[in-house]
């Protein structure tokens, strides 16, 4: 493994570029706020999100009251909110704290970190799937309706969502679907992170009947061709346990974890 592919390289990349990226411009209604080394956004489509490079030097009592002050500004606005926990995080017991503050985790995901160049391959479709670069508010539709039959959840968030990061720079992200005789069959989307060597991948969900034919696989060659016409060098993803093994066998790399702690309203 080349020192560019080393787990550690990659993961201090990622903690130092990463761990505080802020949209810039800010989509309609995103409001970013600094509480110390937290950055706290609300006014997003499905609850707040805080995310942090490092909290390991505060102290127990300061740690704690750090954390009641995120679940209290949202509880005031009564909104959700996600801390993102990522799994190298210290001190060691922050999963306990944010427990005790009445976060609780949600499913696991694996950060993977690989080269765009390599990954930046021309598609290779089954017969009768086409690619598909898309904007409109109708194919916005389309893709939570994919999601929706996939995940069996409510997904309209993605439209709203997507839409004012459309708006707020066109040139911001791309929008994938893969697409057979008129069905979106899988979506995914690339967001290029400004003043950083990454691009994002995110979605990916593809319909039960049309999985392991190689179409999510299309789908990363697809958005790497794009990140490396855009200048990125690397690609980097929160896997689930089913897209894991396929981004590894790509050559992309598992650098660290991360856990949604999610707090809701007791009324939500």
């Amino acid at each position: 493994m080349t020192s560019e592919l080393d787990a550690d390289v990659l993961l201090r990349a990622y903690d130092e570029q990463l761990r505080t990226e802020i949209p810039d411009p800010l989509p309609a209604g995103m409001v970013v706020e600094w509480d110390g080394p937290v950055v706290r956004m609300s006014g997003l489509d499905r609850g707040g999100f805080v995310t942090y490079r490092d909290v390991s030097h505060l102290t127990g009592p300061e740690l704690d009251a750090l954390i009641a002050r995120q679940r209290d500004y949202f509880a005031a606005r009564g909104e959700e909110v996600e801390w993102k926990l990522r799994g190298h995080d210290l001190p060691a017991d922050l999963p306990d704290r944010l427990v005790a503050a009445g976060f609780k985790p949600d499913e696991l995901e694996t950060v993977i970190i690989g080269l765009a160049a390599p990954l930046a391959q021309a598609p290779v479709l089954p017969d009768g799937v086409t690619l598909r670069e898309v904007t409109s508010h109708a194919d916005l539709e389309r893709i939570a309706a994919m999601e929706e039959a996939v995940w069996h959840e409510d997904r309209s968030h993605l439209v709203r969502g997507l839409a004012k990061e459309l708006d707020a720079d066109p040139q911001g992200l791309t929008i994938v679907v893969a697409e057979a005789g008129g069905e979106v069959v899988c979506a995914g989307w690339i967001r290029y992170e400004k003043g950083t060597d990454f691009a994002g991948l995110w979605g990916g969900s593809t319909l039960e009947q049309w999985r392991g034919r190689g179409i999510y696989k299309a789908m990363v060659a697809h958005r790497a061709i794009r990140a490396v016409a855009r200048g990125f060098k690397y690609l980097q993803v929160d896997a689930s346990d089913d897209s894991r093994p396929i981004l590894e066998r790509l050559g992309m790399v598992a650098v660290t974890t991360t856990t949604p702690y999610i707090w809701r309203p007791l009324a939500a």
